[in-house]
């Protein structure tokens, strides 16, 4: 991952360009205290602090600084555009501003992958005096993400992901097991086996346990299908063409594992990913199987593609197991959530109306919002098997709501869970948003259990 603070931040230097941070409201007052030439300069470039906006400044030897138009001044992205629209190089701001808003913003605009690929420039830097060291750690969750979900699945499958948990296990104190293959059966895993066990690259859950026995017990899981064909209910080639980020879920789930880790919140955290291939082969799952799950619920396969639910609905009953105070899970799970909220707002489902508001109002006060959809039981119809207990899938209608209502029949009825639908993707780029992987609510849920952890 991106060292940050060696890359993006830097110490305060007295070479460092001066960077004036405007907004449209207060650019009239800033403007007419700039010396003549500059307000000449400025009424030529039709600079008028508009959001998103920036200006170089000139001076008798060159570059004098540049100041940038914001809206929100509390808003991360507000900020984000200054790390590529400005010169390479070392600046400083003057003036008051938000600090934490500024770094954050300024670190997730600096981002890029360039694992096969070489920026044509380096993004510019910003000096501090210190950098805020959980806004590092929140640039450095989002860079988890976004680097993982970049990652074409030939280098980033389900073993390669076990790798990724693995070192951070290590890295923080945690243990960590993986139940690989057929030994998913033996451990009475069967549907997330089901899934996987086509392609030449085995299943596995990934377990990570950590933190103090007395603390709050938040279990985390993340839908991890590391490359997903559809199965023999096969995608279109548009359809499949972006579905490296199928385990995006997976991602979120793991960065905010870590994020928690590094931080040290008081908290105990249990960590699962079910990383899968759904694949096509001789031993594929077919439509119309029933198939085992770890809660003894059977199901019947009405559509393949619906493998995400089923790989986390042996997960969440685990999480159950360990009768954790929350279960927070993460899944790219439903093209009906984007149509219903668009790429940029996931779709939040919860059994508990506190957790739900705790997640909300920290997606608010952080920038990074998430939208409540309901879980509207009457809708569980749509599952209804003649041969099983459940179908996986069945009906066109309310999409998003009828897989949040599938997997809540694996959660205890008692136990506080929320399901995040996320895109996990930006499909064109834009300020603090390169295309490719994206983290959304992640920032909100750290927020939320920093909060509940006191």
């Amino acid at each position: 991952m991106t060292d940050t603070t060696t890359d993006t931040f830097l110490p305060d230097a007295q070479d460092a360009h001066p960077l004036h941070i405007v907004s449209r409201e207060g650019y009239a007052a800033w403007r007419d205290a700039q010396p003549a030439a500059v307000r000449a300069w400025l009424d030529a470039q039709a600079f008028d602090g508009a959001p998103g906006s920036l200006v170089l400044l000139p001076g008798d030897a060159g570059l004098a600084g540049a100041a940038i138009g914001i809206g929100d001044p509390r808003d991360p992205d507000s900020y984000a555009h200054a790390a590529y629209g400005l010169p390479e190089g070392v600046w400083h701001v003057t003036g008051a501003h938000e600090r934490a808003a500024l770094q954050l913003g300024w670190g997730l605009g600096a981002y890029r992958f360039t694992r096969y690929k070489r920026t044509a420039r380096r993004a510019a830097r910003l000096a501090v005096d210190a950098a805020d060291a959980e806004i590092v750690a929140l640039v450095a969750a989002t860079t988890r993400v976004r680097d993982l979900v970049n990652t074409p699945t030939e280098h980033m499958g389900p073993e390669q992901m076990e790798d990724v948990v693995r070192d951070i296990a290590a890295a923080h104190g945690a243990t960590f097991e993986s139940i690989v293959g057929d030994a998913l059966l033996e451990r009475n895993f069967p549907a997330i086996h089901a899934v996987g066990r086509a392609s030449h690259r085995a299943p596995r859950l990934l377990h990570l346990s950590w933190g103090e026995a007395t603390h709050p017990h938040v279990a985390i899981v993340g839908k991890g299908v590391c490359f997903d064909t559809g199965g023999l209910d096969i995608k279109p080639a548009d359809g499949m063409r972006n579905m490296k980020k199928d385990m995006g879920g997976a991602a979120h789930a793991i960065a905010l594992a870590e994020l928690v880790m590094a931080r040290a919140l008081p908290l105990r955290i249990t960590l699962l990913v079910p990383a899968v291939e759904n694949a096509i082969g001789p031993d594929a799952f077919r439509p119309g199987e029933v198939i085992d799950t770890r809660q003894g619920i059977s199901v019947e396969i009405d559509n393949t593609d619906a493998e995400g639910r089923l790989v986390l609905c042996d997960a969440l009953t685990f999480a159950g197991e360990q009768s954790p105070d929350t279960i927070l899970d993460f899944a790219t799970l439903t093209g009906a959530a984007r149509i219903a909220l668009g790429p940029d707002l996931p779709a939040l489902f919860s059994n508990d109306d506190a957790l739900a508001n705790a997640w909300i109002a920290a997606g608010e006060a952080t920038r990074d919002p998430v939208w409540r959809m309901p879980l509207w039981r009457p809708y569980l119809r749509y599952l209804t098997s003649g041969i099983a207990d459940l179908a996986n899938a069945g009906s066109r209608m309310a999409g998003a709501v009828t897989a949040a209502l599938y997997l809540e029949r694996f959660v205890p009825g008692t136990t506080p869970w929320a399901h995040l639908d996320t895109y996990a993707w930006n499909d064109s780029s834009r300020a603090g948003h390169p295309q490719g992987g994206e983290a959304l609510g992640l920032r909100a849920a750290y927020a939320m259990l920093k909060a509940r952890a006191g």
